[in-house]
């Protein structure tokens, strides 16, 4: 299935996406599709290793400046001009940069370990970590799409590190339980988890539960120990 544009969501709804250097470029692609059908503004951040990332394991080859990877990001996710925009990687004077900027989710997807480890101990070398810092600060929503496999102890430990100080740890584990057809059905698992966090409306897969509840409306049967 694939996201639809919804009048349900303000357009001046915005949230934070940053891409790292993990592997899974395509979580964080097909999540500003959706983001952006869902009517929100997406303020972007990626890495150097993400632009190499992306490059490596999908079609789109990302210009080197802020404006030009606006410019393909726009097109790609065929946003409307302005409503999604690139942030520079030391672009201090960016919403995302400080706490009295404009309050929004934080996606970092997909998130390394190193990004983990820095966003951990309170690092801001750059706007992504920086933007990290002010969402723990500011108790504001961060949703870290981490992938990795095995981890180690220190990832484990600033995972649970970061879950205590209010960031949620999202895996990229997609499930089976929808017996996905394609690889395009396991990102859009992942998606579809991150868009529920982010209360926002979806249609890429139904959730837990929702057969057997409309089934059991349709038939108006109720619930009870004779299913």
């Amino acid at each position: 299935m694939t996201s639809t544009k919804s009048t349900s969501v303000s357009p001046q709804r915005t949230i934070n996406l940053a891409f790292t250097g993990a592997s899974g470029a395509q979580y964080g692609l097909r999540l500003l599709q959706c983001l952006v059908a869902a009517g929100c503004r997406v303020h972007v951040m990626i890495s150097k290793a993400a632009q190499i990332v992306i490059a490596t394991e999908t079609d789109l080859k990302l210009p080197g400046t802020p404006p030009a990877m606006q410019k393909a990001l726009t097109e790609y996710a065929s946003a409307e001009a302005g409503q999604v925009l690139v942030f520079g990687r030391e672009d201090w004077f960016s919403p995302p940069a400080s706490g009295s900027g404009e309050k929004a989710p934080l996606v970092v997807c997909p998130c390394s370990t190193g990004t983990l480890s820095a966003l951990a101990t309170g690092a801001s070398n750059n706007l992504i970590e920086r933007a990290g810092d002010v969402a723990l600060k500011e108790r504001r929503q961060l949703i870290l799409v981490t992938r990795e496999a095995p981890y180690s102890e220190v990832h484990l430990e600033n995972m649970l590190k970061l879950t205590r100080m209010g960031a949620v740890i999202m895996p990229a584990s997609p499930g089976f339980y929808h017996r996905p057809s394609s690889v395009q059905d396991l990102v859009d698992f992942i998606v579809a988890r991150i868009l529920d966090h982010l209360d926002l409306p979806q249609d890429l897969m139904p959730r837990w539960g929702e057969a057997r509840v409309n089934a059991k409306v349709d038939r108006n049967d109720g619930f009870g120990q004779h299913d």
